[in-house]
């Protein structure tokens, strides 16, 4: 059915183009409000009806009767129909569905991904400094961040995760501070280490139990080693910079378990003091003051950021010589244009969008080629945990916030990985420890996985050899729950395609409930093994289809298909 859709679009291409020579106005196919007004709709009449000045049901016979010139219609395509204001209804002959159980099946894990281009993308995402666990923001933008990274890789992109961070700087410092205090025996509440969140002087010092382990490790003189750095401790409670680099490797180590737990693996780390070293922000600078974008006032260097959309114009350089924290960003990111990176995305908490249109003007300040646009941007909302009815605030190894890896302890990577993309990343999500405890249809990741696991226990069940599935007889497959689960199969290219281009994973989510809500109710409708041969050998064809389509879409939002499944068991309390 992949193909004939794809012979369908060309054709209706074709036709649109013998109508309205040189019309800009792609070929489409959208989907009817109800089944029973066809498989799919055109609505191209309407659209050509304003420029063309004409009817648009008038346009919609025309296109019709051209339409049916063409082959790919005269071979696939059972009835053209006009309905309300202009659309063509299109059914399909039963052959054209049915199709796309043998397209699965040949393609097995490769269904619905598109041939390798050179195209290179980088994803930027959860890119915490490293001053303590990773939160449940950033466990936000780790599930959005990897199956952005997939959806790009489904398209044919060579794709790069990367990890931005600061090793210095005034969070590192409090960090540093933090711990040669606890090496010293101090702890927070003692005279020297306030903890009163009126008090400003709290604002310096972090107080998770965490700081406590780091300092233990830096008296036993540990060697701690992270994906990208090793540090031995010296043990001396008066060696701040040793102290500073062993925590920060102590924690890069700890985020690489988070990580682990999560099972995410970056390609590359980028540490924001290497734009300093290496003279890249300098020459940053220089180019945006060779663009006449700057001028001076107070003894500071400003950008004139308003002539790129934002609401003011923006300190670059402050009047005591160090750089506002915007102007590493821009020089970051004309690195990430030089390495070859045609398209960047950065994942990033809401709280960074006013720093959008000052980075991006930034950029085109340099006057290096760097196209409008670039980098592009997903923003996130926050995450609120609930259980029990109630917002759940604190964790123990954090101090003052819920942690990546307490959502994994308290109910598994699955749910974390899926929960966290099922809603538009624009929007605010709960994500709720009792609902991911669940074992029935209510929670959306099992009622999935357990699509899978089903299909998986009819086909061991049938005890045939899967390979005879190549000879099933397809045209038997013709109850409409079989006809809407087969286009729901087709569907699956379109959405990865659909979803990389709108940085939008959360449309994977949706698809995989659509398709497994498809598949339950073709098995509420439909009996499978008691039939004849022929027909359940057809049955379990499409049976094998859906079940790798599920699998392929899972594995892309990093979530398992499990082969067995119960439900309705009781569940230990992991937060306890």
């Amino acid at each position: 059915m992949i193909q004939a859709k794809q012979d369908l679009l060309a054709a209706l291409g074709e036709a649109i183009q013998e109508l309205s020579p040189g019309a800009e106005l792609a070929p489409a196919f959208e989907s009817p409000k109800q089944a029973s007004h066809g498989d799919y709709a055109i609505t191209a009449a309407m659209q050509l009806a304003r420029p063309l000045k004409k009817n648009p049901r008038e346009l919609a016979q025309a296109l019709i009767e051209a339409l049916q010139r063409r082959p790919a219609f005269q071979t696939w395509v059972e009835a053209l129909e006009i309905a309300g204001p202009g659309f063509i209804n299109l059914r399909l002959k039963p052959a054209a569905k049915q199709a796309v159980v043998a397209e699965v099946l040949r393609a097995e894990a490769a269904f619905g991904n598109q041939p390798a281009n050179d195209r290179h993308v980088m994803v930027e995402f959860v890119s915490a400094n490293p001053t303590g666990p990773l939160h449940v923001g950033h466990a936000r933008q780790a599930a959005l961040g990897d199956a952005i990274c997939s959806l790009f890789r489904s398209q044919g992109s060579q794709v790069t995760r990367e990890f931005y961070y600061n090793d210095a700087g005034v969070q590192i410092a409090t960090l540093a501070h933090s711990t040669q205090l606890r090496i010293k025996g101090f702890k927070p509440g003692d005279a020297c280490w306030p903890t009163d969140p009126e008090n400003p002087e709290s604002k310096k010092f972090y107080n998770g139990d965490y700081i406590q382990d780091i300092a233990d490790a830096f008296l036993r003189r540990e060697t701690v080693k992270a994906d990208d750095r090793e540090f031995s401790a010296s043990g001396d409670a008066e060696d701040l910079d040793g102290i500073r680099q062993f925590a920060v490797a102590y924690l890069r180590h700890e985020q690489d378990l988070d990580l682990q737990a999560f099972g995410l693996k970056f390609d590359n780390y980028f540490l924001e003091s290497s734009v300093y070293a290496g003279g890249q922000l300098e020459k940053a600078v220089e180019r945006i003051v060779a663009s006449g974008k700057t001028y001076e006032d107070g003894g500071a260097l400003w950008f004139r950021s308003t002539d790129y959309g934002d609401d003011k114009d923006r300190v670059m350089r402050k009047s005591d010589g160090g750089y506002t924290y915007f102007v590493p960003d821009v020089a970051y990111h004309v690195n990430k244009f030089e390495r070859g990176y045609t398209k960047c995305i950065n994942i990033q908490g809401t709280d960074h969008h006013g720093t959008i249109a000052r980075v991006r003007g930034g950029l085109q300040a340099q006057n290096v080629g760097i196209p409008q646009g670039f980098p592009d941007y997903v923003l996130h909302k926050m995450v609120t945990v609930m259980k029990g009815g109630e917002e759940v605030k604190i964790s123990k190894r954090a101090g003052s916030y819920v942690t990546l890896r307490d959502l994994i302890d308290w109910t598994s990577r699955d749910a974390v990985r899926f929960f966290l993309i099922s809603r538009k990343a624009d929007t605010e999500f709960t994500f709720d420890i009792d609902l991911a405890l669940k074992q029935n249809d209510e929670n959306p990741v099992f009622y999935v996985q357990y699509a899978h696991a089903r299909i998986c226990s009819i086909i061991r069940n049938w005890g045939a050899d899967e390979a005879t599935l190549a000879d099933a007889d397809l045209g038997l497959l013709n109850a409409p729950t079989e006809a809407a689960l087969m286009l729901k199969l087709a569907d699956y290219p379109r959405v990865l395609t659909g979803a990389a281009e709108g940085l939008a994973p959360h449309d994977v989510a949706f698809y995989l409930r659509d398709l497994a809500g498809a598949f339950h109710s073709y098995y509420a409708a439909e009996r499978v093994l008691d039939q004849t041969p022929e027909l359940t050998r057809a049955r379990i064809a499409l049976l094998a289809a859906t079940r790798q389509v599920l699998r392929n879409a899972l594995a892309l939002l990093g979530v398992s298909a499990p082969e067995a499944m119960s439900r309705d068991i009781a569940v230990e309390d992991k937060t306890h």
